[in-house]
């Protein structure tokens, strides 16, 4: 039987996890728990919460109804409300407690808010994972694999058959002939696997503020995508002219002050699909974030080299195009050109971090 505080707790935390549900939108437009993130569970600062309870009077100062006064005369303290002056204040302001979130819990709460669809992977039987189940009984093993429940009932039975059993102090000792063991077989089963090739422009005219949004975003398709899948590997591209693949931190950090070439990133990530990405046997999306500047000659290529080596690859293609005040934003007018061509390319136009909460919905509400 639960305990009243076992209970109340319980209680607790369903209301807390629904304050974080009623925000969610705050929390993925500001990045509140980018900083608070472990390897199992997310720290969201919440507001303090608080549980009704009864506040008792002074002792004497009288009942419900009682004392001098006139019928619709306001009760408070102070002989006039509006007396108040700025004062240097002595109370305590507003407390944040920090609570622990799964990734999982997360996931679920941005499918419910966001109404996404789960994902039905391709490849599902190309990649098969060996598993060890204990799903028989041997009668020899090692001591860690002692079934002690069996022992016992072997021990009792032979006890039983032997007239070794006394019914008015039982005592069963097992011997070495009873002991049994858990005894596995190793199992094969289909595992659905994700990779993600993230590409983000690195030039001048991409600023701090928009690398952030990226990063932001970044993080909640993580989030998503590692629920619907056993398995999730994660490419990163930076780009200017050239492209270099690079690792997570280096992605979000990096500045380079030259010219933009999109096309240099699209050779970068057909070079990481190529090597570490059979089509078979991987389920891809690539995200691509930029301001849409790019040299003119160069939107020819990229076309290109998206309709016929890019696209026909992966689940989805997203490219989000991030306002910035010194880009042109061309790219995302050229891409439009062919984007109802395409069934997975999805497009999303981000001004500032009030629209990543739109632009995740954007590019994971098809289920792909």
């Amino acid at each position: 039987m639960s305990r009243n505080i076992d209970i109340d707790l319980q209680r607790f935390k369903h209301i807390v996890r629904g304050k974080v549900r009623q925000n969610l939108r705050k929390y993925i437009n500001h990045g509140d728990m980018m900083g608070r993130k472990g390897k199992e569970t997310v720290s969201i600062p919440v507001s303090n919460i608080d549980i009704p309870h009864f506040r008792h009077g002074k002792k004497g100062s009288g009942g419900t109804g009682q004392g001098e006064g006139e019928v619709g005369q306001p009760v408070g303290q102070g002989d006039d409300p509006a007396d108040g002056q700025g004062q240097v204040g002595d109370k305590p302001g507003q407390h944040v407690r920090e609570v622990e979130l799964t990734f999982e819990e997360l996931a679920a709460m941005l499918a419910n808010e966001l109404q996404l669809p789960n994902i039905v992977p391709k490849g599902q039987e190309a990649i098969k994972t060996s598993k060890d189940k204990y799903t028989s009984i041997n009668r020899t093993g090692p001591d860690a694999l002692r079934h002690f429940k069996r022992t016992y009932k072997q021990a009792l039975k032979r006890q039983i058959a032997t007239g070794e059993y006394n019914s008015v102090e039982p005592r069963i000792l097992p011997t070495k002939d009873d002991e049994r063991f858990k005894s596995w077989k190793t199992v094969t089963q289909p595992e659905a696997n994700a990779a993600i090739v993230y590409m983000m422009d690195v030039s001048g005219s991409m600023t701090d503020d928009q690398k952030e949004i990226v990063r932001i975003e970044a993080f909640w398709i993580d989030t998503w995508l590692k629920s619907q899948y056993r398995g999730i590997q994660r490419r990163y591209i930076v780009h200017d002219v050239v492209a270099h693949e690079v690792d997570e931190d280096t992605f979000f950090r990096v500045k380079e002050s030259g010219g933009t070439r999109i096309s240099s990133a699209y050779r970068g990530a057909l070079k990481v699909i190529e090597r570490d990405f059979p089509l078979d046997d991987w389920n891809l999306y690539c995200f691509q974030f930029s301001d849409g500047d790019n040299w003119g000659e160069d939107n020819i290529e990229c076309l290109k080299m998206l309709t016929t080596d890019l696209l026909p690859k992966c689940n989805l293609f997203c490219y989000g195009q991030v306002d910035s005040p010194y880009g042109s934003g061309d790219y995302l007018r050229e891409l439009k050109k062919v984007e109802s061509k395409f069934d997975s390319l999805i497009l999303s136009e981000i001004a500032s971090k009030d629209g990543i909460y739109d632009s995740i919905k954007t590019f994971l509400g098809k289920g792909k």
